[in-house]
């Protein structure tokens, strides 16, 4: 009975009887209904009708008027460049003054492009973003003290791809500040419910409380929007909202995911380097913006490039930034000039954007990068580790990888070790992307997608719009404060924090994986599958490129030899300032969009100008450095005039290189002096143009034109050309023979062993494959490319010259509506004075190239076995599968090389020489050089029109790593600086000595010579002055990828007092010892090296009066003689 009794009472209020269908709802349907409550065919009655509580664009509240350029304010350049164009205005607001109630008022204006907001002062405020996509920002708030005074007058400049665009909105509006903040609520839960798996309780919580917010919306009154928004704090947590920035505070105590607002703004791609200018200015204004109101808000920003463009045309702005940076909020990373590709630029070049980057930084924010930042480069260098710690730098952050369409790679944070063996610590975004837009799938990812959470377990999340520019959006800061509030109080998703920079996040990397212990690794390149034909796209850029990094090589050296030889000219100044200017704009183009040849066509026409300036000046302090070093002397070119040849009684030439060698050069001999003629050892058919010999038995110094000694004459090897006179044509001299027959090459022979190279059955030449990629036209190239080929065959083959010093073929090919001219050459010198050394096939196109998505390539079938090639690379080479063992192997049917490829086995090889072409492939037994490519997209008119490039056979004797095949490579680079001397001047040939040399192991290479950066160029060298230090900068590197040791020999004539090992920035690492030769061991000094495989090393050698030298006795025996540094 007690018990029945008490039945009744238990269990609250649940009623006895129940008459209701039930709650059970149908899930998906109710999640389908979210979508229907902003926007869309709703608009009229869901939460987008009370977005705004008032909107006016009559002319008593908005005024604009059109003004000109010089009226703005601005101190830029105005943009009017190939149907670019800027449109200023000035704006006068009226202010109703029953608006003060509002916590907001701002102006609308889409012009449905990009605009920026200016002061009447011209100090920029906020970018605009018209149109209706994710990067939309139209609105402008109006600031408190234009409120108070009724009236508010500002600038606005729009910048179209036309002249003439629509506006679709100019007025004054009041939004609706609490039905924005249900609007941010609202999306936040509908992103929590589709990424959330659905058999959790946040998700369910989730989807009831944005349902039963649609359900008492209502009409959209204050009390409905109310009751909406306290549904929402049901799953964010109560008074979430108060805290604000403090939202960060609460939770776990370290996140796993680190929120880092990004812009990525290509600094030119399909717009012009101008337009850029304005899109960092329009970006990073709205970005310090947004860091008053969000105070958790940091900003990452490379590019030391658009820094200084925004320090010259918005200096106000530049200052506010300047401002945030030392506050720490805007966090400048890279340390590069740019964001530039890092397949093709030379390992000097890839070495200068760290440092004009890094200088630029400390320069302008007194402190340099920690991370390197390359997250949209199209493969990466494993060159580039010890380049980054050189640079002093230890992390780096990249995520194209992501883009692999073959293989997925398998770590997202890891060691990434270099050829040398130098490592950093790497992230790779499993977010898989630098353009984030902060939402809850941005931030399960990271860690759904992380690749390897046994090792690490934080990602970092680079959130804001990108590639052109814009960067986050308030809208992005405040879901991430409500993915916070979540995650505070639920563990369904990952927590993400805010209020951290980058190396933040690498420190914290660093110290959770014990320096790195507990990551894996990755040996080598970063070769992204993807994006493959921008090896060879836009070729005159990749030509551009090469031919500018030479040049200034050239000239820094004679320029640093001019500054430091008094003989002749005593003021002369090394032309610090002009070379930078060079160099800076050689680095612009070496970005990631333009280098690679994936921009629109008026970007390559500003990319050609820029190379054309290099060339124009760089030419011109490369002559004015010569006339120092040869006073009264004059370039020999086939333009120079016959009267000077005339007068000339001895033609000498500057080895630029640090190899000895011997070359054929053309001398005119038209009215040439007798003197000059003597020395001719062939002349052409039509008596014009004679072939003569120069010999620079030294590097970095000068050679002569020499009739053979017997010595000499033992290496020589006649050239002679034999022909049927038809369609059989035969190149030979004593060391290798090449035969064209019905237009194809059908035998390649070493003569001297008697080894056909040439496959059994096939034939070389030039090849077309049809090129249509799946996806990015100029970017890619795919690899079924290979199986639609047409082998093209040479015709008008002529004999151009007949030997013995220099033998040539002329032939043509024709295809479609393209010529192609080839001359084809054989000299009388080998490829490099190393006994053995072959001489080379030299090949000179000049092509009139009209063709449509095809694919120019030379090929030689050869009759070589070996699972690998060998390419190089940026301070070495790394070598790559022939064969498709694996999806990874596969992957790699197109590489990027810079001056050689080299296919060899045990005993023999043959290499592939090219002075301005990177794409390479091999595949089996064929070596391939890619040459042309003739995509439509972005640029319709790619590669449209005459090219003139030059590549080269080189068979070879022994395996690649005894060969010298990289010496050889670095010569066909190197043109000489061949100059007239005037009667009475040879005696300035008499103070010429060799300012460096090497001596000992082959393998490493002198590299770079230039004055040091911190050096003053207000004057002329005196090494007397203890005030003014002078520095000589040495780069050396090994080359093959093996331990070497060398002794670097200073010239009596350049007096060194001390010598430092220093990083890529030229900070001391540590002192060497610098040993002062006797004069009966020749004078000058020396210094000890060693280096491991593909080491770079920087040394200082500081000017002043040398320490008395030891003994005759210690130094007597530290040389032993190595004139051509491969005996």
């Amino acid at each position: 009975m007690s018990c029945l009794h008490h039945a009744g009472s238990r269990g609250g209020s649940y009623p006895e009887l129940n008459h209701t269908p039930g709650a059970k709802w149908v899930k998906h349907l109710t999640q389908g209904r979210l979508g229907t409550f902003n926007g869309g065919h709703y608009s009229d009655v869901n939460l987008s009708s009370i977005l705004f509580t008032h909107r006016k664009d009559g002319p008593e509240y908005v005024k604009l008027k059109v003004i000109p350029f010089d009226e703005s304010g601005h101190r830029g350049t105005p943009l009017d460049h190939l149907g670019y164009t800027n449109h200023w205005w000035k704006v006068t607001i009226t202010i109703p003054e029953d608006w003060d109630k509002y916590e907001r008022i701002q102006f609308e204006f889409d012009p449905g492009c990009e605009a920026m907001i200016y002061t009447v002062d011209g100090l920029p405020l906020q970018g605009i973003t018209g149109g209706y996509g994710g990067d939309r920002r139209v609105e402008h708030i109006i600031p408190p003290q234009a409120r108070e005074e009724g009236v508010y007058e500002f600038v606005i400049e729009s910048s179209y791809m036309n002249r003439y665009f629509s506006l679709a909105s100019a007025d004054l509006v009041v939004p609706n500040q609490e039905a924005w903040r249900l609007l941010w609520d609202f999306e936040a839960l509908r992103q929590l419910i589709d990424n959330v798996p659905g058999n959790t309780v946040l998700q369910n919580k989730a989807l009831v409380a944005a349902n039963e917010i649609m359900n008492v919306f209502g009409k959209g009154d204050a009390q409905g929007v109310k009751k909406a928004r306290q549904l929402a704090e049901e799953v964010f947590g109560e008074g979430w909202e108060d805290k604000g920035a403090d939202i960060y505070k609460d939770g776990p105590e370290r996140p796993t995911i680190w929120g880092i607002g990004h812009c990525h703004i290509d600094s030119a791609w399909l717009w012009p380097y101008r337009v850029t200018q304005q899109k960092v200015a329009r970006s990073w204004s709205t970005q310090v913006d947004l860091m008053e109101r969000y105070p958790e808000h940091r900003f990452s920003c490379s590019s030391a490039q658009q820094y200084k463009w925004l320090e010259q045309l918005y200096p106000p702005l530049f200052e506010r930034v300047k401002e945030k940076v030392l506050e720490g909020k805007f966090h400048p990373v890279g340390g590069s000039w740019v964001e530039n590709d890092s397949n093709m630029p030379s390992g000097e070049a890839l070495v200068r954007q760290f440092v004009f980057g890094q200088r630029y930084f400390e320069s302008r924010f007194g402190k340099r990068c920690d991370t390197a930042w390359l997250p949209d480069s199209f493969g990466l260098t494993g060159a580039y580790p010890q380049l980054i710690r050189g640079a002093g730098m230890k992390y780096f952050f990249t995520q194209k990888l992501s883009w692999n369409n073959i293989n997925t790679f398998p770590h997202s944070s890891f060691n990434w070790v270099g050829i040398d063996g130098t490592q950093v610590l790497c992230h790779m975004t499993p977010v898989e992307t630098y353009t984030a837009q902060a939402t809850v799938g941005d931030i399960k990812k990271g860690l759904s997608n992380h690749k390897n959470l046994e090792s690490s377990d934080t990602a970092l999340l680079v959130f804001g719009n990108g590639d052109g520019g814009g960067g986050p959006l308030n809208k992005m800061l405040e879901n991430l404060r409500r993915i916070r509030a979540v995650t505070n109080t639920h563990r369904e998703l990952p927590s993400v924090d805010m209020g951290h920079s980058v190396d933040d996040f690498f420190e914290d990397l660093e110290k959770t994986s014990d320096e790195g212990k507990k990551l894996p690794n990755w040996h080598g390149e970063l070769y992204l599958e993807f994006h493959r034909g921008t090896y060879t796209s836009h070729g005159s850029i990749k030509k551009g490129n090469r031919h500018s990094e030479i040049l200034l090589r050239d000239v820094e050296l004679l320029s640093t030899l001019a500054s430091l030889y008094k003989h002749q000219r005593q003021d002369y100044v090394y032309p610090k300032l002009e070379l930078d200017k060079c160099w800076e704009k050689v680095l612009l183009n070496q970005f990631h969009d333009v280098l690679p040849g994936s921009s629109i066509g008026m970007v390559y026409e500003d990319a050609e100008k820029l190379y054309a300036e290099v060339k124009w000046d760089g030419e011109a302090l490369l002559e004015e450095a010569l006339s120092v070093l040869f006073p009264n002397s004059i370039p020999l070119t086939p333009s120079t005039r016959s009267k000077a040849l005339a007068g000339t009684t001895k033609i000498v030439a500057f080895n630029t290189t640090f190899f000895p060698r011997l070359d054929v050069v053309n001398v005119p001999l038209s009215r040439a002096s007798s003197a000059v003629k003597a020395q001719v050892l062939q002349a052409s058919d039509g008596g014009r143009d004679g072939y003569a010999l120069m010999h620079c038995p030294e590097g970095a110094n000068y050679g002569e034109l020499i009739k053979p000694s017997n010595a000499l004459r033992s290496k020589l090897m006649p050239v002679s050309v034999y022909t049927n006179g038809s369609d059989h044509f035969v190149l030979r001299n004593s060391s290798v023979q090449l035969t064209i027959s019905e237009g194809r090459i059908t035998s390649l022979l070493d003569v001297k062993t008697d080894r056909e190279l040439i496959a059994s059955g096939h034939t070389g030449g030039l090849v077309i494959f049809q090129d249509r990629p799946n996806y990015w036209d100029a970017w890619d190239v795919e690899v079924h490319h290979l199986e639609v080929s047409e082998p093209l065959k040479f015709s008008n083959i002529s004999v151009v010259a007949q030997g013995p010093l220099y033998g040539a073929v002329r032939a043509e090919v024709k295809y479609g509506q393209s010529t192609v001219v080839v001359t084809i050459s054989l000299s009388a010198t080998s490829a490099t004075v190393k006994d053995g050394s072959r001489s080379f096939f030299n090949f000179d196109a000049i092509v009139d190239w009209h063709q449509r998505h095809e694919f120019l390539k030379f090929e030689l079938p050869l009759n070589i076995h070996s699972p690998n090639a060998t390419y190089e690379t940026q301070f070495g080479h790394l070598q790559r599968p022939t064969h498709k063992n694996t999806t990874w192997d596969m992957a790699k049917f197109e590489v990027c090389g810079h001056k050689y490829a080299d296919l060899s086995e045990f005993g023999y090889g043959v290499a592939i020489l090219s002075e301005s072409k990177y794409g390479f492939s091999c595949l089996g037994n064929v070596l391939r050089i890619s040459l042309l490519r003739s995509a439509t997209a972005p640029d319709a008119e790619q590669d449209q029109g005459e090219h003139r490039f030059s590549w080269a056979v080189y068979p070879h004797e022994s395996s690649f790593l005894e060969s010298d095949v990289p010496v050889a490579g670095y010569l066909y680079n190197s043109p000489l600086r061949v100059r007239c001397l005037a009667p009475g001047t040879e005696d300035v040939l008499s103070v010429h000595r060799p300012p460096f040399s090497l001596e000992g192991s082959r393998n490493v290479f002198l590299e770079t010579v230039k004055r040091g950066e911190n050096d003053s160029f207000d004057a002329p060298v005196s090494v007397d002055d203890d005030s003014d230090e002078s520095t000589i900068i040495l780069r050396l590197f090994e080359a093959y990828g093996g331990h070497g040791s060398v002794s670097l020999k200073v010239n009596r004539h350049i007096p060194v007092a001390k010598a430092y090992a220093t990083n890529l920035l030229e900070d001391h690492t540590h002192d060497l010892e610098l040993l002062q030769l006797t004069e009966e061991n020749g004078g000058g000094a020396v210094v000890k090296l060693n280096f491991r495989g593909f080491e770079v090393k920087t040394i200082k050698l500081v000017l002043g009066t040398p320490a008395p030298p030891p003994s005759q006795k210690k130094v007597s025996v530290l040389f032993v003689h190595f004139d051509s540094g491969f005996n």
